[in-house]
Formats: structure tokens, sequence, C-alpha cells
């Protein structure tokens, strides 16, 4: 195994609470001191997203850079795209501390940030003053938008987080699935979803821009939600589906210590689940919707699954909480051999295969 330096550091970082390991993370991310994590992917692994020619389908999930204060380096970490955020139109602290924890023997993490955000202002001059940056490559970005805590009209919310983004991100991924948020989501009911996407679809057309728009669904909905999502998100005509959000079970492999916290779970225990969801929604959707898979992707078997179950992107988080960026690299090449072996010559062509008829 190649040295890592992520191998010295974890043992010091897991000795802090939580979100002080993460703070001190984005802190050294921001020195621009910490090596790149680049890599060559296999040539099988293209893809195309946003316009752009991507060398792998790896991406990182929302929550990493809530703030928008490191995406360079995130690129630097071997991701292909990220996903920034969430972000709500106006600053709000969250639920109060502590609200991150660990699970090491499950591979897990529970957390009740509640959208802790800088708001959309500082977080779009941000965004932009990077934008505005020369870069070595298209990096294609997304940001995932939430909504403020105490805000009636959640609509209104997410047709503000369109306003201030639709210019300078690449995709939109409208947040109705965290835990944390009282009310939240209600949001994925049909009527409300109904109305939310005709709304963020017309913010998106008076924009003048066109990103691309997602829906983050949770892990957690019955049969009969997946189809009225499903349904509306065809109607509505959106580019997409991130499946999925934290789950609100609590699998027997997370300790009773930390299963007994409020939170959404994410992490290993959450792949079967978030997994199930994704191909539930793959059939739902026909393959007519772009499916980014997310939740428990730890080896290339897992991506390789979330990619056979529909999915055409993937993101990661935990993982790289418990390996370190160097899991990016490990991933692909184990996923690239996966396909190899089943005798696909290019990732796309294993989108879905596990419900193809013969």
């Amino acid at each position: 195994m190649p040295f890592s330096l992520y191998a010295i550091a974890r043992p010091l970082l897991f000795r802090l609470d939580a979100e002080q390991a993460h703070a001190i993370a984005i802190g050294l991310l921001k020195t621009g001191l910490v090596p790149s994590n680049a890599f060559a992917a296999p040539a099988n692994l293209a893809v195309r997203f946003c316009g752009a020619d991507l060398p792998h389908p790896l991406g990182l999930a929302a929550g990493f850079d809530k703030h928008a204060e490191v995406p360079g380096p995130c690129f630097d970490m071997g991701f292909s795209f990220i996903e920034l955020g969430g972000v709500t139109p106006a600053p709000q602290p969250g639920n109060a501390k502590p609200r991150l924890f660990r699970a090491p023997s499950a591979k897990a993490v529970i957390n009740r940030f509640g959208f802790n955000s800088v708001g959309t202002k500082l977080f779009a001059k941000r965004l932009k003053a990077w934008r505005d940056l020369p870069q070595p490559a298209r990096r294609v970005t997304g940001v995932n938008l939430a909504k403020n805590k105490e805000t009636a009209d959640a609509a209104d919310d997410y047709v503000k987080g369109v306003e201030a983004f639709a210019a300078m991100a690449d995709f939109l991924v409208v947040n109705v699935s965290s835990p944390n948020t009282p009310g939240l989501r209600d949001m994925q009911e049909r009527g409300a979803l109904t109305e939310l996407l005709q709304r963020v679809m017309q913010a998106r057309a008076k924009s003048g821009f066109t990103p691309r728009l997602f829906v983050k669904i949770a892990p957690d909905i019955s049969e009969a939600q997946a189809a009225d999502i499903a349904e509306v998100a065809l109607a509505a005509s959106i580019d997409g589906l991130v499946v999925g959000n934290t789950t609100l079970s609590r699998p027997a492999s997370v300790p009773a210590e930390i299963a007994r916290e409020m939170g959404g779970l994410s992490g290993q225990p959450l792949f079967d689940l978030s997994t199930q969801v994704l191909g539930q929604m793959y059939r739902l959707t026909g393959g007519r919707l772009t499916l980014i898979g997310c939740g428990g992707i730890f080896s290339g078997a897992d991506a390789y699954a979330k990619i056979r179950a529909g999915a055409s992107l993937l993101q990661l988080y935990t993982a790289l909480v418990y390996e370190g960026p160097g899991v990016v690299a490990r991933i692909a090449h184990e996923l690239s051999t996966l396909l190899q072996r089943d005798g696909f010559t290019h990732v796309a062509d294993a989108v879905g295969a596990d419900f193809r008829k013969n």
C-alpha cells in the first residue's frame, strides 16, 4: 500500500470531536500544502456530465465543503465533480453541538447539523471568486440548495437558491430529504413536490441559465412515495435524482451508544438501503433520468453495484472520512477491473444492467 499522510493524520483527528476534526481538515486544505491525489483514471471510466468529459464517475457529495471554502482542493483529492453546500438563503447556525458522531466499527457517521450555513451571499461570493480563477480544465461543480429552518414557504427558499447560483453552478440539487430540518421531508410528497419543482423550474428559466437540476431524496421512502417522486420528476422535466440522503434507520452494525443519537446515518450501513431505492427509482423512471448514486460506497464493488442498479454517476463522503483521499483512486481502479471482468467496454454500458431484459 502506498504511503499515505492520512494514515498518520487519522488517529490524531479521531481523537478530536468529529466536527472539530472536520474543521481542521478544511483548514489544512486551505493552506494549499496538502499533496494532490489526482490520478490517471482508466479509459473505460470516462463519463460525460453537464456537457463536460470527465475521467471517471466518482464525485464528492454535499456536506464536506458546506461553505464553499475549498472547491479547488476538493478536486485535487481526485474527484471528477463536486457538490458544495447545502446552503440556505439566510445564514443560520444549525442545531446545537455536538451534532456529528463517528461509529468507526461500522464505518458510519451520524449527523444532525440542521443546515448550518453561511448563507447564499457569502457562499456565492466565495464560489464566484474561485470560478474566476484560471482553471486547469472544466471543473463540474454543483450546489446543494437547502431551506432555512424558520421559512414557512419552503419553495421560496429554493427559488432564492436557484436565483443565487444558476449563473455559476453546473448543476443544482434541491435537497428535500435531510432528516434534520423539521418538516423538510414532507416536501417529497406528491403535491408539495409538484409545486416546488414547478417554481424551481420557472426560476431556472427566468435566470437565463441552464444548470442541470436534481432532487435529492431520502432512502427511507415507501414504495408509494417512490412512485410519486418518479412520476412528478418526469413530469417536471428535471434532469435527475440524487439517491439518496442519510437514513433515520439504525442497522444492527451501528453500536448502541452511537445509534441512540438523533440525526441522519451515513456510511457503510446505508449501502444496501440506498442501493435498493436507487434500483427502484431506475425502474420507475425507465432510465430516463440521470441518477447519482450516493450512500455507503467504500469499494469498487460498491460502486459497481450502484452502477448496475442504475447510477450514471456516484458520490462519496463517509469513505473519505475513514480512508482519506486515496480512496478515490482505489475505488476507480477496482471499478475498472470489475467492468473488464464482466465484459463491459465502458462504464455507461453497465448502467442499470441488473434490470435489463435478457
